[in-house]
């Protein structure tokens, strides 16, 4: 095989062929035509002598050869990309580019705020994109089609780049012409009615089961290792939603304290630390290593990390 017979463009359809094991989703992905990626499938077995890819009850698989060539092959397709990318820069003022991210509601209603101010002052033409854990998935992340996932996890995919955005503590929303606004025990708060949140991770989520204590977090799970359990009447996955089942139902919220935060005009209810001893959670942001090298994103993300610190700053976390 002689290097000046390969089209570099063979190596970035069989990577996107072994992503997808589909050749009109892999079309589709790279902007080309069905018949255009069949011929580039075409070329690519007669290029190594292999099928690649085999049709099967469950869909196209790939074959033993391919499964070896996809991590060597994305090595080769980062390495170019990093060499194109020498020298270049983001022209944050004048781009116009999407930036699509994947947040928790905590996340969106803590930091796109501020930092969609901040990208109106700097970059007046960006658009953020962003979406619901349930509208993700680890292969969308995997692929670059989703530029960031702001969230809190788990657990990590090591093949994701990290960084941690915040460290917020937990506190209580309870409603302020209460008595356990007065005199806030883990007596009261045990014997009050709660609603339970949480959306960790990315994807379309699951039902929760109450007697799965250890699975409700860390909320739960510290009671749990102290030998009590909340009386959980509401679940949800929405913040918001926790916070106006406090405000209107009387339900206490236990979130972490930058979302309590947003209820501080709110003369229905109080933030008050918890009763007890519960460890803190971190907001992190992950992307695929497809992106780690791209301009634009090293900027976005640098951008977000500055903003997060200033909110970290003045809240004092």
């Amino acid at each position: 095989m002689q290097l000046d017979k390969i089209d570099l463009n063979l190596l970035r359809y069989l990577d996107s062929l072994l992503r997808e094991q589909n050749v009109t989703h892999a079309a589709n992905q790279l902007g080309i035509t069905q018949p255009a990626m069949s011929n580039g499938l075409r070329r690519l077995r007669d290029l190594f002598h292999d099928p690649l890819l085999v049709r099967t009850s469950d869909g196209m698989m790939p074959t033993a050869l391919a499964i070896q060539l996809q991590p060597r092959v994305q090595s080769i397709l980062q390495s170019v990309d990093e060499v194109l990318h020498l020298g270049q820069s983001f022209e944050a003022e004048s781009s116009s580019r999407v930036f699509r991210i994947m947040a928790s509601d905590y996340a969106e209603a803590t930091l796109i705020p501020p930092l969609m101010k901040k990208l109106q002052e700097e970059a007046p033409n960006v658009i953020l994109d962003v979406m619901n854990p349930s509208d993700v998935s680890f292969h969308d992340v995997e692929k670059g089609k989703v530029d960031l996932v702001i969230n809190r996890f788990d657990a990590l995919p090591q093949s994701f780049h990290q960084k941690s955005v915040w460290v917020d503590h937990f506190s209580c929303l309870v409603p302020a012409d209460s008595e356990m606004a007065k005199n806030f025990t883990l007596e009261a708060y045990l014997a009050s009615p709660h609603v339970w949140v949480s959306k960790t991770g990315f994807g379309v989520g699951v039902g929760i089961q109450p007697e799965e204590v250890q699975k409700l977090g860390w909320v739960d799970s510290t009671l749990a290792d102290l030998g009590f359990k909340r009386n959980i009447r509401l679940f949800t996955r929405n913040y918001n939603v926790a916070m106006r089942a406090t405000e209107q139902l009387g339900l206490i919220s236990t979130l972490p304290s930058l979302a309590t935060r947003l209820m501080k005009d709110n003369n229905s209810v109080v933030v008050l630390p918890p009763p007890f001893d519960i460890p803190p959670v971190e907001l992190k942001m992950l992307w695929s290593p497809l992106l780690q090298h791209d301009p634009g994103h090293i900027w976005i993300r640098s951008t977000i990390a500055g903003c997060a610190r200033t909110i970290a700053e003045n809240n004092n976390l």
